[in-house]
């Protein structure tokens, strides 16, 4: 009787065993397949972004004289009693084609700058850098990624920097966030 229950906890044991390699084994297949779909879908919201980004407009100049265009702002800023909104980031960036895309198509938003703020792209790329004003504004750059946005008061001081992940909503931008952003910032009368 022993060695019929021997037997039967060895049967009952392989029996378990090899339950335990097939189920690992089909929980592999289905692990690499999820990896395949992931890679999939990674690889086709990357053509979408590069398709997306050759139709958006390119505001960034990289060869600007970005210096002499914030001292010529700043200049222009004290008279007409605006702030100085800088978006930073480039031509390379999605996020920041498609918050000044945003900005440009949306009549709201597109009024509330024009009142309040003169508007400047400052180029951060590979081509310009324009490193001693990033570091001028302690580098917002570094800190945020891109875009950042660096507030300038009627003067050219520094006023705030603001990061754009938390305006952002889906694909795009928050109409609401983006409005409360400029509204707090807008010219002290």
């Amino acid at each position: 009787m022993k060695k019929l229950l021997s037997l039967a906890s060895l049967v009952l044991a392989i029996i378990g065993y090899s339950q335990d390699k097939t189920n690992t084994e089909i929980k592999d297949s289905r692990d690499k397949s999820l990896l395949i779909k992931t890679d999939h879908s990674e690889l086709q919201a990357k053509k979408s972004a590069a398709e997306e980004k050759t139709k958006l407009p390119k505001p960034y100049n990289p060869k600007a004289d970005a210096q002499s265009d914030i001292n010529t702002l700043i200049a222009k800023a004290k008279v007409e009693n605006k702030n100085i909104m800088i978006q930073a980031g480039g031509n390379w960036c999605i996020w920041c084609l498609r918050f000044n895309d945003f900005v440009q198509k949306t009549p709201e938003l597109k009024n509330m700058v024009d009142t309040n703020y003169l508007y400047y792209h400052l180029n951060f790329s590979p081509d310009n850098k324009n490193e001693k004003i990033f570091a001028e504004y302690g580098n917002p750059g570094d800190k945020f990624g891109y875009p950042v946005f660096i507030i300038l008061d009627n003067n050219g001081k520094l006023i705030h920097i603001q990061q754009s992940d938390v305006l952002e909503e889906g694909n795009g931008y928050s109409l609401e966030k983006v409005k409360d952003f400029f509204k707090s910032w807008t010219p002290k009368s």
